[in-house]
């Protein structure tokens, strides 16, 4: 009745041994460690790099811990901070030959003592939030009136490009906020116009102007307002993930908060300028032509001068280049870079470019096909050629740059035009500094609070359920160890507020086992003998338990869709909370209890605390231990 099969005993060993595994990491603590990090979005981080580190290291006389290459950084870990601050100077000019124009951002960085056993089975300690580890935090507005203005404009080029191909005349075209009127001379005109905008700019309503005058309205339609702000919005988020990458930081928060604002937080910064520098940089791309003449050949080989009218550049991954001043285009032309194939089925890059930007490449492709058109990316002032591909056909609004490149590298380059610059103006309305050692004292406390709320729980219970209260408190620990495991292995990312749902959850959990607890004790009240009583009472229980629980996590649910920032980070650990506590308040504690009495055909009493009776009914067959 009261017995477990073999199945369940081994799946509760194996959960306990996985959440020992995972949850480990998180007591070895820091240990002090250099990051190496691209500095420019040209520049890639590698497995060259890391064995560049390790021989800058070997030169010096310093034996790190470890050298690893770790997404897009190269990680270093060190003993002690005096040999973590030699090591950063030793790697600094290792990688970065001219001081002046740094190739490598190499900063000081914090790493897991974890030893590397662990770091094999991928389990690595919870990354702790700005309010634990201290950083720097910034709420910054997005310019949407600026995002629907640059939309306006570009559907003004794209208009008068359209009526220009079909040959229908207008008398000028001119926007008013965020619309575009186009006027005419002519009623059966503007009856074309209608019907040929209507059917080729399908984002934009087209309607006559009122008062009967010869112009055409067009605005943008709810949902494409909507399109365009999330659009903007998203790239802004972007381009905001690729510059955080700079500083380093191991798991930085950016996020949409509203329809307009975008919360970026950098745990572990000190340097609030620096930060600022990097979020607030510009990114720029223009499209050049190849100089491909004999001098240019000559100064590419440095036999010779850089011509009148030209630059020279490196492009990336094939040497020096030269290339004319004269711009075709802008990174204010483009409107979308996606990566895909070619016609031979080759990694390429998708590029769409507005009406004016279409315009230009459809002159200056049909005049040079069989030339190389360089695509140089602009990032504090300096340039580098992203790519130059050979202009195989006459281009319009959508053409392809295809070459020698892998998969990656298509889905690299289109990351690096899309989002090289910011798809509408932000600013900081909202700055915020948090020290390392009000982060420290967060972490005390918080520990403090779960570890003093887990030890009062589990004297209750063992006071007032006695045996059976140790099998709530055992499977109360072990929920908690399920739980933070499970945080571990998703690397989220710990807070105050998942602190506090933490120890929510754990009053929650015991809540579960009170109720088994109490179910037992009614049917010993009612004369049940106490193995019926064991198994009535768990099985009875479940029922209420699960509403319970579903009613709960719905509500948890909820604030997980709806929320964000701090109030997402507390459901996230609210939902997991419920989950595992499901798990080990029935099934685990029911494996104790399984164990303990499961095999006594002859059970005459529980060790179940006090059986309260009211006065006058019979006497328990099962009295208390």
């Amino acid at each position: 009745m009261n017995r477990y099969p073999l199945w369940k005993y081994v799946t509760l060993v194996v959960a306990m041994l996985i959440g020992l595994i995972y949850t480990l990491p998180n007591f070895f603590g820091e240990a002090p460690a250099v990051q190496v990090s691209s500095a420019k979005a040209t520049v890639k981080v590698d497995a060259a790099l890391r064995e560049q580190v390790e021989k800058a290291l070997d030169t010096a006389g310093i034996k790190p811990d470890f050298v690893q290459l770790d997404g897009n950084s190269v990680r270093a870990r060190f003993s002690d901070t005096d040999t973590q601050i030699k090591a950063k100077d030793a790697i600094s000019k290792a990688v970065n030959r001219d001081p002046a124009d740094p190739s490598y951002i190499v900063a000081l960085n914090l790493l897991s003592r974890s030893p590397q056993w662990l770091t094999s089975l991928h389990a690595f300690p919870m990354y702790l939030g700005l309010d634990l580890r201290g950083g720097v935090h910034f709420l910054m507005q997005v310019d949407m009136k600026a995002a629907l203005t640059k939309k306006a404009e570009s559907l003004t080029g794209d208009v008068r490009t359209l009526l220009r191909d079909k040959n229908i005349r207008h008398a000028g075209i001119s926007r008013d906020g965020n619309s575009v009127i186009v006027a005419f001379r002519e009623a059966e005109l503007l009856n074309k116009a209608q019907s040929l905008l209507t059917e080729q700019v399908v984002d934009v309503q087209w309607s006559p102007a009122a008062g009967g005058e010869l112009r055409l309205v067009g605005t943008l339609k709810p949902q494409s307002l909507v399109q365009v702000q999330e659009a903007a919005l998203k790239q802004n988020i972007t381009t905001l993930h690729n510059r955080v990458n700079e500083l380093g930081v191991a798991e930085p928060v950016i996020q949409q908060q509203g329809l307009d604002r975008v919360v970026v937080q950098l745990p572990g910064v000190q340097d609030t300028a620096k930060a600022k520098d990097i979020i607030g940089r510009t990114a720029t791309l223009e499209l050049r032509m190849v100089d491909e003449s004999t001098e240019a050949q000559a100064a590419v080989a440095g036999s010779g001068p850089v011509p009148f009218g030209t630059e020279r550049y490196v492009d990336r991954g094939f040497g020096p280049i030269i290339v004319k001043r004269q711009v075709v285009i802008s990174g204010d032309n483009l409107i979308d870079a996606q990566a895909g194939f070619d016609d031979k089925q080759q990694p390429s890059v998708n590029l769409v470019v507005d009406a004016k930007g279409a315009r230009i490449m459809k002159d200056i492709s049909r005049e040079n096909i069989g030339k190389r058109m360089a695509i140089i990316l602009f990032e504090k002032g300096k340039g580098e050629v992203v790519t130059a591909p050979t202009i195989r056909g006459e281009l319009g609004n959508r053409f392809q740059i295809s070459g020698a490149m892998t998969t990656a590298e298509a889905n690299d380059t289109a990351l690096l035009l899309r989002a090289g610059s910011l798809a509408a103006p932000m600013e900081i309305i909202e700055e915020r500094t948090i020290g390392p050692s009000l982060g420290a004292e967060n972490i005390s406390k918080g520990f403090a609070s779960v570890i003093w709320g887990f030890i009062a729980v589990a004297v209750f219970m063992s006071i007032y359920y006695m045996l059976f209260g140790v099998f709530s408190s055992l499977a109360l620990a072990f929920n908690l160890l399920l739980l933070v495991a499970a945080l571990s292995m998703l690397q989220a990312t710990l807070s105050l507020p998942g602190m506090a749902a933490i120890a929510l959850v754990l009053g929650m959990a015991i809540d579960s086992n009170v109720l088994i607890n109490e179910r037992i004790r009614e049917e010993l009240r009612a004369g049940a003998a106490p193995q019926a009583a064991i198994n009535i009472g768990y099985e009875r229980a479940f029922a209420t338990i699960l509403d319970s629980n579903v009613t709960t996590l719905i509500a948890g649910v909820a604030l997980l869709a709806f929320g964000s920032g701090p109030v997402k980070g507390f459901a996230v650990v609210h939902c997991l909370g419920i989950l595992t506590s499901m798990f080990s308040s029935v099934m685990f504690s029911r494996g104790l209890v399984n164990l303990w009495y499961g095999r006594q055909k002859k059970l005459k009493s529980l060790s179940i605390g006090q059986i309260w009776k009211p006065e006058g009914d019979a006497v328990s067959d099962a009295p208390k231990a």
